[in-house]
């Protein structure tokens, strides 16, 4: 076959019209497309439809045995480099026996360390994989270094160094699957190579079938969510894992199930996709058994979720169903889960069925705003019936009595004297409502079991998230317009929680005990003792509940931005007439809040050996006010010191300190 390769196009940053150099022992099919410098190792297999173009970052490198399959894309930016493994800079480095699967974006600055797995259409930009990982299917990679060795599940985002470093380690079945993936393309592309001569390919055919007989295919299959555990299982056994907490399972016959006597069936270990395999393994060992699953808060030493996964009618082989939940989180949400239904009547419906059919009895309490802020709720009316129907007519009852207030349902378990559940059904401004089919109607559906609520934007819940997801604590400081012109701010009541539901929980409640004041959310790192952000989340004037807060200053003290390339070297955003063409929208928005809060601006800069030393050196000072003014010194810094590392600097000249460090500059 004749093989679509060509030079790569004359441009301003390349006029060498270099050509790609391929091996001959490797196999490029001639559905895919070659440009420029790309050096093609041994043994390489590059499937149909794959573009591979260095035509703007340039050179890429193929290490011996790798193998691109079908629809990859590879390509770079002009600017930014990575340093392969024979000391030559590099657009885009792929090491040797790695597996770059179907439809995968690799997006120099990239290096991919030998022995790599990177799973279907997953994502690797500006970052540094290390030698044997094993990326799953969909994830992003981007602006970190993965350490060598380390596993990145399915769906997973990691734009943080913070959640590199946490990632957790490949197993034996891990590498054992990507070997096994290496093997089989490698007969592929020998297959390929002699694909017109019998006397090549029947021997072939032999070691391909003992290859495929040495490999203990548990080892992989097991990676792959079983298809007898239903989406709400797995997604609700996921949210617990990545919360921290233990998942357990407990199991009884009919006899043991009407007492109450659950025998336990131990803890599962290891990564999502193992307890997932542990799990329908266990469901398995006890058909024909009621099994309900365990979520433990090993620190707090308590359960958090009872959730019945089998019971003895269910059919083998069909996906199990969430029946029931548990959670005794302290912020008063419970996680609902319906059973298919799809909306939070439903859900409510199910779950007063479920509570009733566990012999639980339902309870209502209801409060005021002053009193759901004290956290000071006041007892409904008794539900004493066990009847579902007399149950949720007596729910519509304390909802119209109780209408512009909080009221929430409770499951009661009478034997052991505790609560089972607390749900919020009904918050001031709603209109809850039984329908006739004995469902609870609420504008507060989509947010069971969500940890956002009205009161905060989206844009301060993702903040929270990304500053709970780097390890950092979160605080918040409250000023009445008196206190905010002096920058006087007062603390508000301590958050020491590192979960996300309770964080925002309490940021709420900050938020409506000092409504018509400023509130602004503050980032802590407790190991520098130092703040990495401070975001005015509230303003007088606001309306506490209509979910429209903004945050004016939106970026941690760390911004892992690897390569300056990555910047809109189009982007002209009218500050003055000054063309920002080396800064993005962010930082240009940044500096505006910045500059409209009173703070100073000011930039560092630092070499490779300095930055890692972490010894910086200031840029001209900039003593303007005037945002175009600061952009432009801004961009007279940047061209200063291309090829450096440049950060933005936030300075409260009153407190003398820094509120804000971001690198906006890398090599």
């Amino acid at each position: 076959m004749v093989v679509r390769k060509r030079a790569a196009p004359p441009t301003p940053w390349s006029q060498t019209l270099a050509e790609p150099k391929i091996d001959d022992s490797a196999f490029v099919h001639s559905f895919s497309n070659l440009i420029g410098a790309v050096e093609i190792g041994a043994n390489v297999l590059i499937a149909p439809g794959t573009s591979i173009r260095a035509d703007e970052g340039t050179p890429f490198y193929i290490g011996e045995g790798t193998n691109i399959q079908d629809g990859v894309v590879i390509h770079g930016l002009e600017q930014g480099r990575v340093v392969g493994d024979d000391g030559r800079e590099y657009s885009v480095w792929i090491g040797k026996e790695a597996c770059i699967t179907h439809m995968a974006l690799i997006h120099g600055p990239a290096y991919i360390g030998d022995g790599c797995f990177i799973g279907f259409r997953s994502t690797v930009f500006n970052a540094r994989v290390g030698d044997g990982c094993v990326i799953m299917m969909h994830a992003l990679i981007q602006d970190v270094e993965i350490p060598p060795g380390k596993y990145v599940p399915s769906g997973a985002v990691i734009t943080n160094q913070q959640q590199a470093d946490r990632l957790p380690e490949v197993t034996d079945s891990d590498r054992h699957f990507a070997h096994h993936v290496v093997e089989v393309n490698e007969a592929l592309r020998v297959g390929y190579q002699c694909a017109e001569n019998n006397a090549c390919i029947t021997p072939i055919r032999g070691q391909l079938g003992q290859s495929i007989k040495d490999i203990n295919q548990t080892d992989y299959r097991n990676s792959v969510t079983s298809m007898s555990l239903s989406s709400d299982i797995v997604a609700q056994v996921r949210s617990l894992l990545s919360q921290g907490y233990t998942i357990g399972a407990e199991y009884a016959n009919k006899r043991r199930f009407k007492t109450k006597s659950w025998l336990t069936g131990g803890t599962f270990n290891g990564r999502a996709d193992q307890v997932l395999a542990n799990l329908e393994g266990f469901l398995q060992e006890h058909q024909g058994e009621y099994v309900r699953l365990l979520g433990v808060d090993t620190g707090a030493k308590r359960r958090v979720l009872e959730v019945i996964v089998q019971r003895p009618e269910d059919i083998p082989g069909e996906p199990s169903r969430i029946t029931t939940t548990k959670n005794n989180s302290s912020n008063g949400h419970v996680s609902i889960t319906s059973n298919g239904n799809g909306n939070f009547g439903g859900d409510i419906a199910d779950q007063v069925r479920a509570i009733l059919h566990q012999g639980h009895k339902i309870g209502t309490e209801y409060a005021n705003k002053r009193r759901f802020q004290t956290k000071s709720w006041k007892t409904g009316p008794s539900i004493n019936s066990n009847r579902e129907s007399e149950v949720i007519n007596q729910l519509q009852n304390v909802l119209a009595e109780h209408q512009g207030e909080y009221v929430r349902l409770i499951g009661v378990d009478p034997n052991a004297k505790c609560r089972v559940s607390e749900t919020i059904i009904q918050r001031p401004g709603e209109a809850g409502s039984i329908q006739s089919n004995g469902a609870v109607a609420s504008p507060r559906a989509a947010n069971i079991g969500a940890a956002a609520s009205s009161g905060l934007s989206a844009e301060t819940t993702q903040q929270v998230r990304s500053l709970l997801s780097q390890g950092y604590k979160i605080g918040t400081e409250h000023a009445n317009k008196r206190r905010f012109r002096t920058k006087s701010w007062k603390s508000c009541e301590p958050i020491n929680s590192n979960r996300e539901a309770e964080v925002l929980a309490a940021l709420e409640a900050c938020l409506a005990e000092h409504n018509g004041e400023y509130v602004r959310l503050i980032g802590i790192d407790t190991q520098a003792k130092r703040r990495v952000l401070e975001t005015i989340i509230q303003r007088p004037g606001q309306n506490s509940t209509n979910g429209a807060r903004t945050a004016t200053v939106t970026a941690p003290a760390q911004s892992y931005s690897y390569a300056s390339s990555s910047r809109d070297n189009s982007n002209s955003n009218g500050n003055g007439g000054v063309a920002t063409m080396n800064l993005t929208t962010e930082i240009v928005s940044q500096v505006g809040s910045l500059l409209k809060q009173g703070y100073k601006i000011g930039t560092e800069h630092a070499n490779k050996r300095r930055f890692r030393t972490k010894s910086w050196q200031s840029c001209s000072p900039i003593d303007s006010i005037r945002e175009a003014d600061v952009l432009a010194a801004l961009e007279a810094c940047l061209s200063e010191h291309q090829g450096e590392y440049v950060r933005l600097i936030g300075i409260d000249t009153q407190a003398k300190r820094r509120v804000l460090e971001t690198i906006i500059q890398r090599p």
